[in-house]
Formats: structure tokens, sequence, C-alpha cells
């Protein structure tokens, strides 16, 4: 067969960064990027709402509304969408697991930056992620209403400490931009 149709195909499957290892970054990988640096603030701003939300119906004995189970869904949808974007970054993105040219785990974990994105960064954010599809669940759980704004409640404000504490802020030594691309 023809090394193009093998191009074209390893494209689609995305295993072409694997091919170019060692290449200028491409205009799609700084655009997915930028795309799941700015998910970050939509999903703080769902998470907050989805934590006022259900500390809201715990405290005042609410009956469970279906707008609340649309914007826990909100949150659970940007969470996923997300996590899928920050996998395609862990595995072949700038500082993927498979592009970096880390030789060993004790190279990863012997530089700040490389085990912020390839460690510590993606297994807070899968937790995180976890917690709010478990506090979506709730929704679906045949328990009392309170008992479901009290347990949402709770899985929300962990998936918000831990993407507080695992977000590369602008502040910190491995961060970001607070907007990229601007």
């Amino acid at each position: 067969m023809d090394d193009d149709f093998f191009l074209v195909l390893f494209h689609f499957i995305g295993l072409l960064p694997l091919l170019l290892k060692g290449t200028k970054t491409t205009i799609m990988e700084t655009g997915l990027l930028h795309l799941h640096n700015l998910l970050r603030w939509i999903i703080l701003i769902l998470l907050l709402v989805s934590i006022y939300k259900s500390f809201a119906g715990w405290k005042g004995q609410k009956a469970f509304a279906a707008g609340d189970k649309k914007v826990w869904l909100m949150t659970m949808i940007a969470g996923h969408i997300t996590l899928l974007l920050g996998l395609y970054q862990w595995t072949i993105g700038r500082m993927g697991i498979f592009t970096s040219g880390n030789q060993s785990f004790s190279d990863v974990m012997k530089n700040p930056a490389t085990r912020f994105f390839q460690v510590e960064h993606p297994v807070s954010m899968i937790l995180a992620i976890i917690l709010i599809t478990l506090g979506h669940g709730m929704a679906k759980k045949n328990v009392s209403d309170v008992e479901k704004y009290k347990k949402a409640f709770r899985y929300f404000v962990l998936a918000l400490l831990l993407i507080l504490v695992a977000v590369p802020w602008p502040f910190r030594e491995i961060g970001r931009p607070w907007f990229p691309g601007m």
C-alpha cells in the first residue's frame, strides 16, 4: 500500500504525533490545549452553581428539582469533555507520556513540571471527574431529596478542591495563563 495512506490513517486515529516525535507543535495541538484550558472556567462556574444548588436544597429541605438535575448533568458533561481533551494531551500532547522523550518513571518524577503534567494533574483530575460523576449520579438515586442534595454537595466540594489544587494556575511554577491564547 501507499505510504500516504498510512499517514492519513495515523492522522485520523491520532497517531501522527507519535510518528513526528520531536517536531514542532501543530496548530491542532495548540488549539486543543487552549480549549482544554478554557473549559476549566466552564467547569468551575458549573461546579460552583452545582455546589450552591445542592447546599441550598440540603439546608433548605427542598424537593429535588429537574433544574438541579440539568445543572448537574451539564457539569458532568463539561467535565467529561475536558477529561477527553486532557487524556489526549496526557498521551500524545506536548508533554504527553508517549511524546515527551522521558526514558523512565524516575526521570518523570525528578522533573517537577513533567511530574505535574504526567502524574499529579491527570490523577487529580480523573478523581475530580469521578466525584462529579458521582454527584450527578445522586440525581438518579432512590433516596430522600435531602440525602441527594447532601451527598451531591459533598462530592462536588471534594471535586472542586481537587480541581483547584491540580490546575496549573499562572502563579504556580508550572503555570498556564489565566485565559490561554490571549
